[in-house]
This record gives C-alpha cells, structure tokens and sequence, in this order.
C-alpha cells in the first residue's frame, strides 16, 4: 500500500514538473508575484490588505516620485505588487486562464516582450491618467496579454474562422465587463487596462504576422516609451507647482 502511494506521489509530481515546464513562463510568472506579494504582506504585518507605504516604500507608483524624482524603475517593480489578497487572486487567475493559452501560440521571447511592454506602457498611462494615486498591480500586463491573444486569432482569422469567432465574442464580453466593473469601482485603474490591452494587440497582431517583427514592435514601444516619459514631467510640473 505505501509502495503504490509512493508510485501514485511521483506519478502526481513528474505531471506537475510537466505541466509546468510546458507554461514555464506563466508559472514563474505566478510563483514570482506570490512571493513578493508574501514579503508585502510580511512587511504590511497584513496577509489581507497590504500598507500603502509598505507598497511605495517597495515600488509602487506614485506620480511624484516617478516623474518627477525620476524614479522609472518603479514602472518595471509596481507589476509586480499588489494591494490586497483579493486583488492578487483576481490577477493570477486571470494571468493562469489567459497566460497559457498565450505561451501555447507565442515565442518566450514575444510572450515577455508583450508582457513586459502592456505593463510598462499601462504604468505610464496610469501615471498621466492619476497624478497623484499610488498604483501597484499586474493587470496591465496582463491586460496585454488578452490583447495579445486576440491579435492572434485576428491575423489568424481565416484559418480558424470558427475558434476566431469564438474567442472574439468572448474577448468583447470580458472586456467589457472589466471595464464596467473598471468604471464601476474607483481603486481600479482602467487606464492601465485599456494601455495594456492596445499594447499587447498591436504585439499579438505584428508577431503573428510575422515573428520577425517582434524586433520593430520592440523598438517601436522603447520610442514610445520615451517619449511619454520626456512629456511626463512637462505636465506634473503645471500641475505640483
């Protein structure tokens, strides 16, 4: 009997090696967001809600230091925290429902381009959108993620007509449900979702075109990127001083 549990435990653990060597990417995802979301809550002495200033002090966004003290590391560190239990799990659901499917049809390399791109770029629009709120929070990338997927099936459209009609009608509802929830609940930031959501499509849309464009989506977010964050302090200026 202890011999076939013990068959039945490494059977169970070579599956889960398996199914995570295949998502690797989305899992580590996951595993790296649970575990900085733990030092939060250490920090926060909260396993519920975390502490706004436990959350600056980490990384999170907030105008005034970003912009205007510079601080653009925080677009990269504020992905990966979040405020509250809640919040994490809506997250990584999502991320694990969407995320795989995403690493089933995309390159390591297009995945976290797209990833990281949709959640910087949603950063910044945060950051022109709200002034003077904290923001934490991986949506936006994950955001681009969805988005991504529907670039897929739109550049792929005439070969998977029917899975393309599915997913699209899908994809409208979530959407837009998010965005009533979004402009229903007032912590939520839309303007990082809908940042994300425009990045990671115009990504899916390119690499599913063609992978070598993946380079020329990277190049074309970088400019702008930078040239939001040359603008950025223009405007806080009018509006701190």
């Amino acid at each position: 009997m202890a011999l076939m549990a013990l068959f039945f435990l490494r059977l169970l653990s070579l599956s889960l090696m398996t199914h995570f060597i295949q998502y690797k990417i989305t899992y580590t995802l996951i595993v790296l967001n649970v575990i900085i979301y733990i030092v939060s809550a250490f920090s926060s002495q909260s396993l519920i809600n975390m502490n706004v200033e436990v959350l600056v002090d980490m990384g999170a966004l907030y105008g005034p230091y970003v912009v205007l003290k510079s601080e653009w590391w925080r677009l990269f560190t504020a992905m990966f925290l979040h405020g509250g239990m809640t919040h994490l799990l809506m997250n990584m659901f999502s991320l694990y429902l969407i995320g795989r499917g995403a690493e089933r049809y995309f390159s390591t390399m297009a995945y976290l381009g797209i990833y990281l791109f949709s959640g910087l770029l949603g950063g910044l629009a945060s950051l022109y959108m709200h002034q003077g709120s904290v923001g934490v929070g991986a949506s936006g990338a994950i955001f681009g993620v969805f988005g991504a997927l529907a670039g897929f099936f739109l550049a792929h459209r005439e070969q998977i007509a029917s899975h393309t009609k599915s997913f699209m009608k899908d994809f409208a509802v979530i959407i837009g449900i998010n965005l009533v929830i979004g402009f229903s609940i007032e912590s939520i930031d839309v303007s990082a979702h809908v940042g994300g959501l425009v990045v990671g499509f115009i990504g899916g849309y390119m690499v599913s075109k063609n992978s070598a464009w993946l380079w020329h989506y990277s190049i074309a977010m970088t400019l702008c990127m930078v040239a939001i964050m040359n603008y950025l302090p223009s405007q806080y200026a009018q509006g701190f001083f």
